[in-house]
């Protein structure tokens, strides 16, 4: 098969666009975050945006955890130099987090499970090639870009309305400066979006490489993307130069960045092991890409960027240390090997004693955004939740579908007919029985309609 040049030209800008948009995902996820913040919270730079109660349909962020209070940090040092995130003691609350860069690549775990293990502490990010002298009592954290984030959950003891309100006095103690205002800090500005919609779903059209573009304009060229600035060229992202694709190239970019899409819920659902033999749940990211993170993507050998871009495809947020703050289970598909069907119901038995030291939950999102379900009313259930039922044994059901069972609404989580959803198995505080599996989660099993009747 011969093809003419312009043909050529537009295979090549295709393909380089599909592969363009698998490596830059973690940037550009990062970048939906940060828009929103702009947007939809009228914050910007160097300043904290939270959720004043546990999230609901409107934190449209990629599977959110719904029983924590959310904190986000989004830091600049490319003008103010090098900044401070004062983590409080672990004492009347808790925070577990991460401080990244703007591609989600761990710098390091803050609380309990973090370096400061619990005592609180001063994490210091630095921009790229600082020089200077970081004063001994802070914990540096050396950036290779200037963006970045944290994200922080301060854990409510139960949902009552006093432990909420403790968790959320708990979290404005944490404080986010400048370096060179340390001897007298001015007050951390904190923009409540308990009311906002938080819009930050990834755009997988034209939108998708406008992100990217803003990053590479952006950003310093790390030695291991190299690689990318002819491919980005390209197809029209170059550093110095705008990025104004005509109407032929922005449709080829629109498809080319849909088909990356198509790719990577297809690996989504390949990608990975079964945690448990014979069945169903699966731990979301590789071990390659684990290491990676662990190492900051600094090694020589690997660069797992078909890891990386699934991962950022459905979450944001990397961890540093995995498994010693939380654990997370996923699952898409019933004990049958069935895709989950919002128009069916099913049940979830999760046995006694689960091994956490915090709490566990059981979330459920949109597998098509991977958000959670717009303008239900609750999304998950947990040991926080009130009113939540165990059985005799100390096992405890919780219901999926379109209604409850009779008698079970409090251990219910609505899904909506017509579309498939996911569910996110979370264990924070995991002990040892995770991980050798001495405990073990059950598939969901299908209810058959004739169990289910609308709760009186």
């Amino acid at each position: 098969m011969t093809f003419t040049s312009s043909e050529l030209a537009e295979r090549t800008l295709e393909r380089r666009a599909v592969e363009a948009a698998i490596w830059g995902i973690p940037a550009v996820n990062y970048d939906a975050m940060y828009q929103a913040m702009v947007r939809d919270a009228k914050g910007g730079f160097n300043q904290l945006v939270y959720w004043s109660r546990p999230s609901d349909w409107k934190n449209q962020t990629l599977t959110p955890n719904t029983d924590a209070l959310y904190v986000m940090a989004f830091t600049n040092t490319k003008e103010v130099g090098p900044m401070v995130l004062e983590i409080p003691p672990a004492d009347e609350g808790t925070i577990v987090g991460t401080v990244m860069d703007c591609w989600q690549i761990a710098l390091e775990d803050v609380g309990p499970a973090g370096v400061d293990k619990g005592k609180g502490g001063k994490y210091l990010t630095l921009p790229p090639a600082y020089r200077g002298i970081a004063p001994p009592e802070y914990i540096v954290l050396p950036s290779s870009n200037y963006e970045g984030y944290a994200l922080l959950r301060s854990i409510p003891k139960s949902e009552s309305e006093a432990d909420i309100a403790k968790a959320v006095a708990y979290l404005k103690r944490i404080r986010l400066y400048p370096l060179w205002a340390a001897g007298n800090p001015p007050q951390t500005n904190f923009v409540d979006v308990k009311d906002v919609v938080f819009d930050a779903n990834i755009p997988y059209d034209q939108h998708f490489f406008e992100a990217l573009d803003r990053i590479v304009q952006m950003e310093p060229w790390l030695d291991r993307d190299r690689v990318m600035i002819d491919m980005l060229k390209s197809i029209g992202i170059e550093k110095g130069k705008p990025f104004a694709p005509d109407a032929k190239t922005a449709d080829i970019l629109q498809a080319a960045v849909q088909e990356a899409h198509q790719w990577l819920t297809a690996r989504y659902e390949s990608a990975y092991e079964p945690f448990y033999s014979g069945a169903h749940w699966f731990f979301p990211a590789d071990p390659e890409m684990a290491d990676a993170v662990a190492a900051s993507f600094k090694s020589s050998n690997t660069y797992p960027i078909d890891s990386r871009g699934t991962t950022y495809y459905y979450a944001f947020s990397s961890v540093k240390h995995m498994g010693a703050g939380q654990y997370y289970l996923f699952v898409t598909r019933d004990k049958s090997g069935h895709v989950l069907n919002g128009g069916k119901s099913y049940r979830l038995s999760v046995p006694p004693k689960v091994p956490v030291r915090q709490y566990w939950s059981a979330t459920v999102y949109d597998f098509a955004t991977h958000t959670l379900l717009r303008d239900l009313d609750r999304a998950s259930r947990s040991s926080l939740t009130q009113g939540l039922k165990t059985n005799a044994e100390g096992s405890t059901d919780i219901y999926f579908g379109p209604k409850p069972p009779a008698g079970k609404q409090s251990n219910w989580i609505p899904t909506r007919p017509g579309a498939r959803f996911e569910v996110l198995f979370r264990l924070y505080g995991p002990e040892k029985a995770v991980f050798d599996k001495t405990w073990r989660l059950p598939d969901i099993e299908e209810i058959a309609a004739d169990q289910v009747q609308q709760a009186a």
